[in-house]
């Protein structure tokens, strides 16, 4: 009987959530409601809320959770595979959404809508990873291309393999991201360096760069809100008027 009254109890609760989620969406639920109600989805029987509570504390967050692997999400007892993969299609779901919506669209008109665009799925990452959006005359997104992988000490990143990829997409113009796994967006030498190596580059095939966006816990640095990609520009623009300064020496 206890039992019983048990799973009436936990039903119900799961129902509430349902229509919780019917009349506002996700805007007044907790990030714990949030969990539990998509391990609900999985275990339509089981309380799972302390799961859900489980998942935040060892995660730290709700995309920290959504963005685990599942090998350690079934780490916690109660979580199984079929939970797991419920909360990591979310993740995964998200991403493509975004990417849909951005393309054909005039969207990348400022480092925040590039931040808005990637930060969901670049923020937690452990290890660098240096992505490069490939747009049109209009600054519609033609692909983006996750081009290097890097170590957590920085990646190697060449200038002739990008250019190469933006002739083949017929590119007009290029965005750079990469993340900082220590969550700090701030640009060391190393990332000035290359940025500027990247500009000079795209200069030669008459490429813009719109910027380069650093992505860190939830923040970014733009390169071009900092002034660096116009003056990296304008120093192109002056070394290729001397002949003995040919900036097609930066080439790898």
């Amino acid at each position: 009987m206890e039992k019983e009254d048990w799973q009436k109890k936990g039903q119900g609760h799961r129902q509430r959530l349902r229509e919780k989620f019917l009349e506002g969406g996700l805007d007044r639920f907790s990030d714990e409601e949030v969990v539990e109600f998509l391990l609900s989805l999985g275990t339509p029987r089981k309380d799972v809320k302390p799961q859900a509570r489980e998942a935040l504390k060892r995660f730290g967050s709700l995309s920290n959770v959504l963005s685990a692997p599942i090998a350690k999400l079934t780490e916690i007892k109660g979580i199984g595979e079929k939970n797991a993969a419920y909360l990591n299609l979310v993740h995964q779901v998200a991403g493509r959404y975004l990417r849909d919506r951005a393309k054909g669209q005039q969207f990348f008109n400022s480092s925040k809508t590039v931040f808005e665009f990637l930060f969901h799925s670049m923020r937690d990452l452990k290890r660098e990873i240096f992505k490069v959006l490939f747009l049109n005359r209009k600054n519609e997104l033609i692909a983006d291309e996750d081009v290097f992988l890097g170590s957590l000490s920085g990646s190697a990143v060449y200038p002739r393999e990008i250019l190469s990829l933006a002739l083949e997409h017929k590119a007009a113009g290029l965005v750079f991201v990469h993340n900082h796994p220590s969550g700090d967006p701030s640009p060391s030498a190393q990332d000035k360096r290359m940025t500027r190596d990247l500009v000079w580059a795209s200069q030669l095939l008459m490429i813009q760069v719109l910027d380069h966006v650093i992505i860190g816990r939830n923040t970014y640095y733009s390169f071009a809100d900092d002034g660096l990609i116009a003056r990296f520009t304008k120093e192109f623009e002056r070394l290729s008027q001397k002949p003995t300064d040919s900036p097609a020496q930066i080439l790898p």
